[in-house]
This record gives C-alpha cells, sequence and structure tokens, in this order.
C-alpha cells in the first residue's frame, strides 16, 4: 500500500506522457486524475494509522549506492513528518489535478500538462519519505527540473521562458549550499542515514572546523548550508526573486508548486534536521531573522501589486517566512500546523484566482476587474473563505496556526523572539489589508474591463468548483481539528522521534492583551480596506502620490531584480563576452583550428604557384634538385 503512494503518480506521469497521443486527452485526463487521487486517500490511511496506531515504518525498495563506507537505500520511511506531508502533497495535487481538466480544457497540450503535474507530485513523494539525504537531494533536484517544465509549459511565451530559467538558476543557487551541507555531513559522520547521523550529532558539538581562513563550529556551518538550500527552495529573501515570475505557468501549477509541494520543501527539510538545528542557537537565530524579514518584505510588496495572481504569491512568500521563524525560535511543529493549514486556503485562493481568470478570459490585473460577485457567486464565496483563513480570522484554520507562532515567538523570552512577534503582528495587518484589497477590487466596486462585457463573464464549471469546495472545508476546519494532536499538551506524543526538543515548549499563555491584539487588528482590517478601495477610491492615489518614493520602492520589489542585474546578471554577461570573444575566439580559436586552417590555406596557396603546367619551369626545378643533390653527394 505504501508503494502504491510513491509509484502511482509515476505511472500516471509514464502514461500520459509517453501514450498521452494513442489514448487521447480525456483519457489523460482521467488516468492521471484516478491515480493520484488513489494516492491521496491512501496517504489519509497512512495518516490515520499514524496517529491512532503509532505506526511507523521504513520500507526499503532497492539498494541505490554501496561504494565504500557509502551505502544509500533508496526507501520510504513512514513516520509522523512523513506522513503529514502524504497527505498535504496528494490531497493538493490531486484536486489541481481535477481541476486542470476544466481550465487547461482549452489547452492542445493536456496530456503533457498533466504528465508534468504526475511526476512533479512523483518527485516531491520521494523527498518527504527519504530515509537519507541523497534521496531527499534525487528528489529535491526532481521537483525543481519539474517546476522548470511546468512554469515554462507554454514555452510559446518569451516571459514563460524568461520566468522558468530564473526559478531553475535561482534554486541552483541554494542547492548549492545543500550539496555541500551534504558533503560535510558524510565528511564529518561517514553516512548520510538520518538516523546515523542525528545519532551522532552529540559527538560534533564542539568540532571546530576552517572555513575560508575561518574558525567555525562544525554544526553551525552543516545548518547553515542546509539552511542555505532551503532558502532558494522556499524562496527566503535574497533567493525569492523566482517565486512572483514563476506565475508564468498556469494557475494549477501555481497551485500545486507554490501552496503546498515545492515551497514548503524547505521548510520541511529544517523541521526533518530538527536533532541538527536544535545543536545550533545562532542558526535558529539567523533563521529567525530571516523567516521575519521575509515575512515583512513580501506583505509590503504586495500591498502595492496589481496582478491577482502576483498577490497571491507574495502571500505565500510571507507564510513561508512565518514558518520559519517558527522553526527558528525552536517551534517546529508549530511551523508543519501552519504548513498544513496553508496548503488548504493557499491553495483555495489560488485555484480561486484561476476562476476568476477563467472568467475574464486570462486577464489578471485586478484594476481590470471589479462588479463581478453576482457573476461569479460561488467562486466569490469561496475566495471569501479563503482570505479569512489566511488573514488569520477568528476560527479558521489561520487563526490557530499564525497566532500560534507570534505567541510561541513571544514565549521564546528573547531579544529575536520579540522581534519576530512584533514583526509578526504588523505583518498579519499587512497581510490582512493586501488580500481584502484583492477581494475588494476584483468583485465589488464598478466593472472595469474595457475589453470584456460584463455580460461575458461567468461562473467556473463544476470540474473546477468541486475543488474549491473541498479544499474550503479544510481552509475552515483543519486548524480547529488538528491543533490538539499538532501543537496541543500531547504533540510530543504525536510526533515521536520526527521531531526533537532538546527542551519541551513553553506551555505557558502570553498576557491576555497580546492574544487579543492580533485578531483585532485582522478584523479592523477589513472596514480600512473596505473604505479605502471601495468607498474612498481616490484616497490610495492620494497617499502613492505624496509618498511616491516610498511606492517605487515597493512596486519594484525593495529593488532586488535591480541589484542582482548589476552586481550580478550584468558582470555575468561581460564576463562571459570577453571569454567568448578574446579567450575562445581570438586566442583559442585562433591559435587552435581556426589558426591551423588558416596556415594550411596560405601554405596551399603558396604552393599552388609551383603548378604553372609550363615544363621548362619544372625542368628547371629538377635540374636545381639535381644539382643540390649533387653537391651533397660531393661534399660528404
Amino acid at each position: 500500500m505504501e508503494l502504491s503512494i510513491i509509484f502511482l503518480p509515476l505511472i500516471a506521469s509514464i502514461v500520459s506522457g509517453f501514450f498521452g497521443r494513442y489514448i487521447g486527452d480525456r483519457n489523460s485526463e482521467i488516468v492521471t486524475s484516478a491515480l493520484v487521487s488513489i494516492s491521496a486517500l491512501l496517504s489519509i490511511y497512512v495518516l490515520y494509522q499514524v496517529i491512532v496506531n503509532q505506526y511507523e515504518e521504513n520500507i526499503v525498495i532497492a539498494t541505490w549506492i554501496s561504494s565504500g563506507s557509502l551505502d544509500v537505500n533508496w526507501s520510504m520511511l513512514i513516520d509522523p513528518l512523513s506522513a503529514v506531508m502524504l497527505v498535504v502533497v496528494t490531497s493538493v495535487s490531486a484536486l489541481v489535478h481535477i481541476y486542470s481538466i476544466g481550465y487547461m480544457s482549452h489547452d492542445p497540450h493536456k496530456p503533457r500538462f498533466m504528465a508534468y503535474l504526475s511526476l512533479f507530485t512523483f518527485a516531491m513523494l520521494m523527498l518527504v519519505t527519504s530515509d537519507n539525504f541523497i534521496q531527499l537531494f534525487f528528489g529535491w533536484e526532481g521537483v525543481g527540473l519539474c517546476s522548470y517544465f511546468l512554469i515554462g509549459f507554454w514555452f510559446k511565451k518569451e516571459s514563460a521562458n524568461a520566468a522558468a530559467i530564473k526559478a531553475f538558476v535561482v534554486n541552483r543557487v541554494g542547492d548549492f549550499g545543500f550539496a555541500l551541507g551534504i558533503f560535510l555531513i558524510f565528511y564529518l559522520f561517514g553516512t548520510v542515514n538520518y538516523s546515523e547521523v542525528f545519532q551522532q550529532i552529540p559527538t560534533v558539538v564542539d568540532k571546530n572546523l576552517s572555513f575560508l581562513g575561518f574558525e567555525v563550529k562544525a554544526i553551525d556551518l552543516i545548518c547553515l548550508l542546509l539552511f542555505i538550500g532551503a532558502m532558494g527552495k522556499s524562496a527566503q529573501i535574497l533567493l525569492h526573486t523566482w517565486l512572483p515570475d514563476a506565475m508564468e505557468g498556469p494557475t494549477p501549477v501555481s497551485a500545486l508548486i507554490h501552496a503546498a509541494t515545492m515551497v514548503t520543501a524547505g521548510v520541511f527539510l529544517v523541521v526533518r534536521c530538527s536533532p541538527i538545528y536544535e545543536y545550533s542557537p545562532l542558526i535558529l537565530n539567523f533563521i529567525t531573522i530571516v523567516g521575519m524579514t521575509t515575512a515583512f518584505f513580501a506583505a509590503t510588496v504586495a500591498l502595492v501589486q496589481t496582478d491577482i495572481k502576483k498577490i497571491i504569491a507574495y502571500s505565500t512568500c510571507s507564510q513561508l517566512g512565518y514558518m520559519f521563524f517558527a522553526a527558528g525560535v525552536g517551534a517546529y511543529n508549530v511551523a508543519m500546523f501552519h504548513l498544513f493549514t496553508h496548503a488548504f486556503f493557499k491553495a483555495l485562493l489560488f485555484l480561486g484566482s484561476g476562476s476568476v481568470i477563467h472568467a475574464f478570459k486570462d486577464e489578471q490585473n485586478i484594476n481590470n476587474m471589479g462588479g463581478v460577485w453576482k457573476k461569479l457567486p460561488y467562486t466569490y464565496a469561496l475566495m471569501i473563505i479563503g482570505t479569512l483563513a489566511l488573514t488569520g480570522f477568528p476560527f479558521l484554520s489561520g487563526f490557530y496556526s499564525k497566532d500560534a507562532i507570534i505567541e510561541f515567538a513571544y514565549l521564546k523570552g528573547n531579544t529575536t523572539g520579540y522581534y519576530a512577534a512584533g514583526i509578526g503582528i504588523i505583518t498579519a495587518f499587512l497581510t490582512s489589508i493586501y488580500s481584502w484589497r484583492l477581494i475588494f477590487k476584483t468583485f465589488h466596486g464598478e466593472y472595469n474591463n474595457k475589453v470584456i462585457k460584463i455580460e461575458e463573464t461567468h461562473e467556473s464549471p463544476l470540474v473546477m468548483l468541486v475543488p474549491l469546495f473541498i479544499l474550503s472545508i479544510g481552509a475552515v476546519f483543519a486548524g480547529f481539528l488538528f491543533k490538539g494532536l499538532f501543537i496541543g499538551y500531547g504533540d510530543n506524543l504525536f510526533w515521536a522521534e520526527s521531531i526533537k526538543f532538546l527542551e519541551p515548549l513553553s506551555t505557558e499563555h502570553p498576557p491576555l492583551w497580546f492574544l487579543l491584539l492580533t485578531p483585532c487588528l485582522v478584523l479592523l482590517s477589513i472596514p480600512i480596506a473596505y473604505y479605502f478601495f471601495v468607498k474612498n477610491k481616490e484616497l490610495p492615489n492620494s497617499i502613492v502620490s505624496m509618498n511616491k518614493p516610498l511606492y517605487n520602492f515597493l512596486v519594484n520589489k525593495w529593488y532586488f531584480d535591480e541589484l542582482y542585474d548589476v552586481l550580478f546578471i550584468k558582470s555575468s554577461k561581460k564576463l562571459g563576452l570577453f571569454l567568448w570573444k578574446f579567450c575562445d575566439g581570438t586566442i583559442i580559436d585562433g591559435f587552435g583550428p581556426d589558426g591551423i586552417s588558416s596556415f594550411i590555406k596560405k601554405c596551399s596557396i603558396k604552393a599552388t604557384k609551383f603548378q604553372s603546367g609550363f615544363i621548362y619551369q619544372y625542368a628547371f626545378v629538377m635540374l636545381l634538385g639535381f644539382s643540390a643533390l649533387l653537391t651533397f653527394l660531393i661534399l660528404k
């Protein structure tokens, strides 16, 4: 049964990818959706077994690498952490597959698209069920490769190709650090298997290494290198620039990659490696700072975006920041709780935005929408639910997980924790503002589209709405139902050895005013957003005109792309041109194949002059040769 969870998506990908043209578009969609749905149902059953019976298993599929002291198996590790991820990955993937049947109905390459989705799911499942770092890296790179295929699916669009390449390259930067971390782990421990590495961690706590001329603690260096990989995959600040551009892919791709799977891989890595990170307070503080900076940065940028998918993309980036700073303060279980709830409401928002885009015939600018809530009643209601959950509205899923993160940061009791809690509250308020801005500008006010008549807008078909309804159930109830299991007093019993805590998390509660602060700000933001974006639309324009430098700073995403263009892109292009034209063209080609061929050509031209066709010239040359030979023999 467990193996079926992994291999059914792979089989679906092979069938649709290689035989799609023979079985047809409809059959390709049915096969892939059915097999991934079965995988999702099996995953739910496995999680049930883990919860009820404390089921754990390590299933060896095959011996993968055996070289010297390096022994790596291809195996499937079932524990509470992987069981939760199995449900998140397969359930969202199954709903995305079903949704894609309607959304991609007019695309001529449906089998290829469904094959990519299924292959991506397989790679993610390989990642979350690994019992060693090599298999983890294999799934890690597989996810990156599939994301390249999916983001650049509409490869005839130049912007889609550019976005796919950008995502691939930026992730390679993080993956380089991740690979170095794996090398260092094998160097220190002689193994890459989780259980063996985690057991030996206490033995290297005080060990120092020479790195770039500095003496650093080995444990800190391992944690830093692994986290660099997580930063790239989970789009944390400095390595975040690929995520918003990845919205060039079809909307189902955004929901799958950027809500529940690929971007959460970095969070999963940090939580999986909690036995390592617990011994590195320095890097945990660094993770906290990076996470909260990312959350605040993404929230500020989302305030001024006009592309409906990019607003939700920056929201994803911000929520990932919350997950990381939860892990940074040692609340790994809370990070997983937010990862779990976030998957439902964020996939709901992405697929809901796809329904809106579908209604507006591929229009994505919210300034060209408005006034369609009566035309799209189901999409409107479902996106309201997703927005309420995202903003942390009381008693919806985001309320339980996001507030828990802020509370545990406060209870951490150090400077970093207080900083994270404060920024977390501010970010929660900003999140609510830009989320309701999206709702009000998309569905309320006057109809602003000058190309499409409002009568032409229509509700999405049932095959697109059903996944939204299912996700909305998770967005409403997931927090309430799973809070006690994930972060309650029995959390250690559930997580068992899959998450390590050197010190138990605080069971105290922050002051009442602190507990009420975030929900009150979230509630207050709704009338504020309504007044700004419905009642008095000129007020935001006035604020923008009075703060033009700040607006430009935000709309240009803190100028990260421009900065990277100056520091890396332009210099790399200049270096490439120099190496191409001077080193390769002038030196290598000049003295190599081009130079040799040119020399032979010149010699050949000279030699042709001796081929005149006159007998007297040939006789004269022969005479000279004979004279030279005779002279040589006489002198000898």
